[in-house]
């Protein structure tokens, strides 16, 4: 992973550099929000109407390290451990000027007020929809409008649970060579929005679908029977449009196949999708006026039901592998600590699925999420980026110069593309791990002092879902 990269990004550097113009203040830093609002369609346990759902609480870490650090509420917890250590700036690796953090926060609110002001309440919660959208066609909305209407609204949802969580695990860093063109319209598009639109118009085409009477479906079988091969085609790669990763995703598309054989999540015709027939008899889900389910029960489907997808040389412990954890200096370390203290957890792609599949339950059946607040700022290059451009956070000399020593030396690689010169680091590096836990910190923070700036309170704030979709992934 490169560190200063928010455009242009490479699979194996992730690496540009971007420059915000904002104006310097100064500000205090806050602690993180309550989020006691509702989310533009995604309620939160806090909210009036769900005020009475009742919560799981976590593992308790000393009697089952392993469940607690593979549950959503310890990545907040862990990483304020490390966000702690930066207000002190007693990092291993970053500079923090907390002077630069009243600019990132002006820098962010100039974005969404030139997007969206006055209607802020219009900010969707960020998710896979929208990267369906790019370019302002609303393909989904015709996607659904093109089904006869003997298509109910359950399945309906089943399909786009389906095809959502096929395209957020494709969704990888595509490199700065690929791009997509789109069967539909003609038009190019790269990075998330080009592997968006491409698994699109794969789904329409039954490329994951082993019935080629149904073809609008994602099934075990049909994910068996999809090559690398094929999916390069559907995926449009060549020797001039190379896709970083494109084995890897394939692999990943096999993986799921297997884990789609859990019947008990994804029923006897193996699809994602039926994860909704199972969240919605889950004796946790509330049926009064609307359907409520928990954030942990959905949690629960997509860690427990997926975990056979994920590398078993992650993070382990007690033998349990912990998927997108990871061991970080600046945390608590023996003797005093117990071992598994020194682990941060992430799990960015099961956030990300979160979001993305909570939409389509949302807007096709209007279902309600309780708990929604537990789920934190997405820790990838593109949040985290922002952090750097504004000068809040800066690499250490040390450091600095270790990861350009590894640019160079990566760059004698065959195929790898000239760019920048910028500090490379690998996915496990202390340096990217650090980084990955100030940007959940920091993105707390940021909500708070962006809906201050906007003036909005109450019912009227800003979701953490909403500032990622409009602010701080946006500012790209």
């Amino acid at each position: 992973m490169g560190l200063f990269s928010r455009k242009g990004k490479n699979a194996a550097t992730d690496a540009a550099s971007v420059t915000s113009k904002v104006s310097r203040t100064t500000s205090n830093l806050q602690p993180p929000p309550d989020n006691n609002q509702t989310m533009n369609g995604l309620q939160h346990a806090t909210s009036p109407s769900l005020v009475n759902i009742a919560l799981p609480p976590p593992p308790d870490p000393n009697t089952d390290p392993a469940a607690y650090l593979r549950s959503i509420h310890s990545v907040r917890e862990r990483s304020r451990l490390v966000h702690d250590k930066a207000k002190r700036n007693q990092l291993a690796h970053f500079d923090v000027d907390l002077t630069k953090f009243a600019e990132t926060a002006a820098y962010v609110v100039s974005i969404i007020k030139r997007d969206f002001a006055p209607h802020y309440h219009t900010i969707p919660p960020h998710g896979r929809w929208q990267h369906f959208d790019v370019g302002g066609r609303p393909r989904l909305d015709q996607l659904l409008t093109s089904w006869p209407s003997t298509i109910d609204a359950h399945e309906r949802t089943r399909r786009l649970l389906d095809l959502f969580l096929v395209s957020v695990l494709l969704d990888a860093g595509a490199g700065t060579k690929w791009s997509y063109k789109s069967k539909e319209s003609g038009k190019i598009y790269r990075r998330s929005e080009g592997l968006a639109v491409a698994s699109l118009e794969m789904f329409t085409a039954g490329y994951f679908s082993a019935d080629s009477t149904e073809p609008y479906q994602v099934n075990a079988a049909g994910l068996n029977r999809l090559s690398v091969g094929q999916l390069a085609i559907g995926l449009q790669v060549s020797d001039s449009n190379p896709l970083a990763g494109l084995e890897g995703r394939a692999g990943l598309l096999t993986r799921l196949a297997e884990a789609l054989q859990n019947s008990e999540y994804f029923g006897a015709s193996q699809r994602p999708g039926n994860m909704l027939d199972y969240l919605l008899s889950h004796p946790s889900t509330q049926s009064s006026s609307v359907p409520v389910i928990t954030i942990p029960t959905l949690w629960s489907v997509l860690t427990d039901g997926l975990a056979s997808i994920w590398p078993a040389s992650r993070t382990q412990v007690a033998g349990i592998s912990l998927g997108d954890a990871w061991p970080c200096s600046s945390m608590p370390s023996q003797p005093r600590a117990q071992p598994w203290e020194n682990i941060v957890p992430f799990h960015k792609l099961t956030q990300w699925l979160c979001y993305s599949l909570m939409a389509p339950m949302t807007k096709l059946m209007n279902i309600q999420f309780a708990g929604v607040d537990l789920l934190t700022g997405l820790p990838e290059y593109r949040n985290g980026g922002l952090f750097i451009d504004t000068g809040l956070l800066t690499l250490k000399p040390a450091d600095a110069k270790r990861g350009v020593e590894a640019y160079h030396h990566n760059a004698m690689v065959r195929g790898q593309p000239s760019m920048e010169v910028v500090p490379l680091f690998t996915t496990e590096d202390d340096v990217v791990v650090e980084w990955r836990a100030l940007t959940v910190g920091f993105l707390d923070d940021l909500l708070v002092e962006v809906n201050r700036l906007l003036k909005l309170a109450g019912a009227e704030k800003l979701s953490l879902a909403q500032l990622l979709e409009a602010g701080s992934w946006k500012v790209s």
